[in-house]
């Protein structure tokens, strides 16, 4: 089992924050608020929860996601996490500038902290770092440009000016770096599916195939990293953030050795912001 608790671990603490890298493209933007919560469960029984809190303004967007487990899964390995990241809004474009997350379990603390600078990696530290593995693939300069971080990455924007519930929203390849791993995520299209969350939203997505292709700061043998790699059946649900056209992760289901792992809304409330007038200049940190 210890070889595959990596995967149940990072269901509820991390899966809010499932790499899912933002495409800002087009003019405008307009503003929005997110409060959601989501419940992950494994084969069916309920392993922790998390909180979802995003808010996008004229010039600037914040988020802010924590989890931990529960359940049965808090028998085997308890822990909580929390993680955050804040961006500028340029010409329609949303532009993360830093990212941090906090990471407990009963054995240790890990913080992770990000400072990017138009989708390049200026800074990164890992706290305490990671043991040297001679077999681990080295994350380069080349690595850690044209990227972006985990939380941002999760605000899908479409472009234009009609609908954003399209298959097109999907069909896409996402550079991510989280402050260990750079890896691409393929996006396609599925199919459209209809959700209802206990609270908030209720309607259509758009349902998303995702491949994980790991390409540095992972060891190729590691058996979580193989069987990620191969995996043909995981999806993510893409819901609307009113008042936007940003699309945010309703549902995630990833097949696991031990069943079906699924992160999903119980509660999805969001609202378009009243418009505010805009800062001379726009701070970055």
């Amino acid at each position: 089992m210890s070889r595959y608790r990596t995967l149940t671990r990072a269901l509820p603490i991390a899966a809010v924050a499932f790499a899912l890298p933002l495409l800002a493209a087009g003019p405008g933007l307009a503003q929005g608020k997110l409060d959601a919560r989501y419940a992950a469960s494994l084969a069916g029984l309920p392993i922790g929860n998390g909180a979802w809190v995003i808010d996008i303004s004229q010039d600037q967007f914040t988020a802010a996601a924590s989890g931990m487990t529960s359940g049965l899964l808090r028998l085997f390995s308890s822990g909580h996490g929390s993680a955050a990241s804040r961006g500028s809004i340029r010409s329609g474009n949303l532009i993360p500038s830093s990212f941090g997350s906090s990471l407990t379990t009963e054995k240790k603390t890990e913080e992770l902290r990000l400072v990017l600078n138009a989708g390049n990696v200026k800074e990164y530290a890992i706290d305490p770092a990671p043991p040297p593995a001679p077999e681990r693939v080295p994350v380069t300069e080349a690595h850690r440009r044209g990227v972006v971080d985990p939380m941002s990455a999760a605000l899908i924007r479409v472009a234009g000016n009609g609908d954003y519930l399209v298959p097109e929203a999907c069909n896409r390849t996402l550079p991510i770096f989280d402050g260990r791993l750079r890896f691409d995520l393929k996006l396609e299209f599925k199919r459209m599916d209809q959700v209802k969350a206990e609270k908030g939203y209720q309607g259509p997505v758009v349902v998303c195939s995702v491949y994980f292709s790991p390409l540095a700061g992972h060891i190729p043998d590691r058996a979580v990293v193989k069987y990620l790699a191969a995996q043909r059946d995981m999806e993510v649900w893409l819901a609307p953030l009113s008042g936007t056209r940003v699309l945010v992760p309703f549902r995630i289901s990833i097949p696991t050795p031990f069943g079906l792992g699924v992160l999903q809304a119980t509660q999805f409330v969001s609202a378009q912001s009243a418009p505010r007038a805009a800062a001379t200049s726009a701070k970055v940190q």
